[in-house]
């Protein structure tokens, strides 16, 4: 057995380490590793101990505690899975002023006109604040019970007092363990109410939702255990300036983890769009040059979306402009080269802007083929044929490759009143209604259109 030696500990996010640093290792803090005593020699052996329960076949596991509760918010609830489950910790995160507080509210009353008792705690709000929002919305509820605490303690004794099926923590940042060191919000402090708070939930069945703050590239702040410790975690996404905003699964473990959900905010909070199609694409009575529409897929749900093309003649002085709102710039920019080079479109002094309708951000490559044709409509300045939409992904040598679920796509395109569909080679049948185009590289299909 090796000696016992001195131990520094970093105060943020608690890593050990057997001598002083300057910076920990761990979470990059500096000034932050403090003497704490020593480290312990380790165990040679782990002798056997009690269980928590006996094992079983997994048959005979029974499946009435796991069963998804629907919260009566068909959008939330498509996201979850079904529902919220039992003793479940749900982690929701986004950026400020996006609606996390207004829609858990809703959630929170839902369930308790359903459920019982539901407990809403506000660590940055005062319970006066959080009841003059509920009024806005129309989310009061005798059932529905409102406390304001920042103390780890008090939270649970809150808890004991209402014996809640739901519990939503606003936020985990702003509650501290007394118990452990750190600052208030820090990496200790938000891994240890969160254990805490996992814990509970598990031993009482309660299911809890905690709000999640944000850095400034969009990641979930706190170490990344809290993202490890919750059964599913959400992010909260949507542009400032729009009305629009997407809820989406990036952990899940009860139901898929690819789904999404639309809503729609305004004065009487966040509302479920069933069906958000019509917000993607543009109303017009004539088609426009540099449009074309497609369909993604987000989840099980294909969704149109149109992308719009402006190509303009560069002024000259320095390189032309290439600007991107709602689509990956990366992308963009590949397409840009491949149809100039495979579709023998000149673009290279040309400046050019790419961007979606309705603030969607589209990321998939089934999008290709239609940034590709609005791009050279943009620059033929020819419209495209009324009731067109395009799928498919662009290689770089121009071939025109199949996305999955093109199926689900053309019906729901068929569906919108489209009735013709540019898509590549082998792409199925062809739904009641719509004729497919079938094409096997750019400059074959710029040759059909034009």
């Amino acid at each position: 057995m090796k000696s016992a030696r001195p131990a520094h500990r970093c105060s943020e996010c608690g890593h050990t380490s057997a001598k002083w640093v300057g910076r920990c290792p761990e979470c990059q803090a500096w000034g932050t590793l403090q003497e704490v005593g020593a480290i312990a020699a380790p165990l040679r052996a782990v002798s056997a101990g009690p269980v928590s329960a006996k094992a079983r076949p997994i048959a005979q596991v029974g499946l009435a505690g796991a069963r998804a509760v629907p919260t009566g918010i068909p959008e939330f609830d498509r996201v979850l899975g079904g529902g919220l489950v039992p003793g479940a910790v749900l982690l929701v995160a986004g950026e400020p002023g996006v609606g996390k507080s207004t829609l858990l509210l809703e959630v929170a009353h839902r369930v308790a006109a359903a459920n019982g008792p539901t407990l809403v705690v506000s660590g940055e709000e005062s319970a006066a604040q959080v009841r003059l929002r509920a009024e806005r919305i129309g989310a009061l509820h005798d059932q529905l019970y409102l406390a304001a605490e920042t103390e780890l303690s008090a939270v649970l004794s809150h808890v004991e007092d209402v014996s809640p099926s739901l519990l939503v923590l606003d936020s985990v940042q702003t509650v501290r363990s007394p118990a452990v060191d750190g600052t208030d919000g820090g990496a200790s402090q938000v891994r240890a109410v969160a254990s805490a708070l996992t814990a509970v939930a598990k031993t009482r069945g309660m299911t809890t939702i905690l709000v999640g703050h944000v850095t400034k590239d969009g990641a979930i702040a706190g170490p990344r255990a809290l993202e490890h410790l919750v059964d599913v975690v959400i992010s909260f996404d949507g542009e400032r300036h729009s009305t629009l905003r997407m809820i989406r699964a990036t952990k899940n473990r009860f139901g898929p983890a690819d789904e999404i959900g639309c809503f729609e905010i305004g004065d009487g909070g966040v509302v479920g769009v069933p069906d958000p199609s019509h917000l993607f694409v543009s109303r017009r009575s004539a088609p426009v040059p540099g449009s074309c529409v497609t369909v993604t897929m987000e989840g099980s749900r294909p969704l149109l979306a149109e992308v719009q093309s402006l190509v303009a003649t560069s002024g000259g002085g320095g390189s032309p402009r290439r600007a991107v709102s709602g689509l990956d710039s990366q992308r963009v920019a590949m397409i840009n080269a491949v149809v100039e080079r495979r579709g023998g479109i000149r673009l290279g002094d040309a400046d050019v802007f790419a961007a979606s309708v309705g603030g969607v951000r589209i990321a998939e490559p089934a999008a290709d083929l239609a940034l590709a044709l609005a791009i050279a409509s943009a620059s033929k300045d020819t419209p495209l044929p009324a009731g067109l939409v395009a799928i498919g992904e662009v290689g770089l040598s121009g071939e025109i490759r199949r996305v999955g679920g093109t199926g689900r796509r053309l019906a729901e395109a068929a569906r919108q009143g489209y009735t013709a569909a540019l898509v590549p080679v082998d792409s199925g049948p062809a739904p009641e209604g719509m004729r497919l185009i079938e094409v096997t590289d750019l400059g074959g299909a710029f040759a059909r259109l034009w």
